[in-house]
């Protein structure tokens, strides 16, 4: 069993979920239920999926909760662009956004091809 909290992309993705926590307090009321429930619960899957593998008793156990996170982050990443075009990110937030999901990505494959080649 591995400590989540010791491994950076779980690191990042946590601070990624903070943010867009933050940013979707900002949606009108009307999308509570709809995106802002999504897109929370989305970017949160990723850290969620991360922590639940390091429980888990085997590599190859740990690699499919961190493909799991891979989905949650392109699921994430789709939010992000819809956002953006409803006119609820603003280009710059929407840029920075990107950024960070597709490090995060990045992230996830390199454990995933370390995970799997022991």
């Amino acid at each position: 069993m591995k400590d989540f909290r010791t491994l950076k992309v779980w690191e990042k993705s946590h601070q990624f979920t903070l943010q867009i926590y933050s940013l979707s307090r900002n949606f009108p009321k009307d999308e509570l239920f709809g995106l802002v429930s999504q897109i929370r619960r989305a970017s949160s899957s990723i850290a969620i999926n991360i922590a639940e593998g390091c429980g888990r008793g085997s590599d190859s156990d740990f690699a499919r909760f961190l493909q799991m996170s891979m989905g949650s982050a392109s699921e994430t990443e789709y939010l992000i662009l819809l956002c953006a075009d409803l006119d609820y990110f603003s280009q710059d937030v929407k840029d920075k956004l990107l950024l960070d999901i597709q490090e995060i990505k990045k992230m996830l494959s390199t454990l995933i091809i370390k995970i799997r080649n022991k």
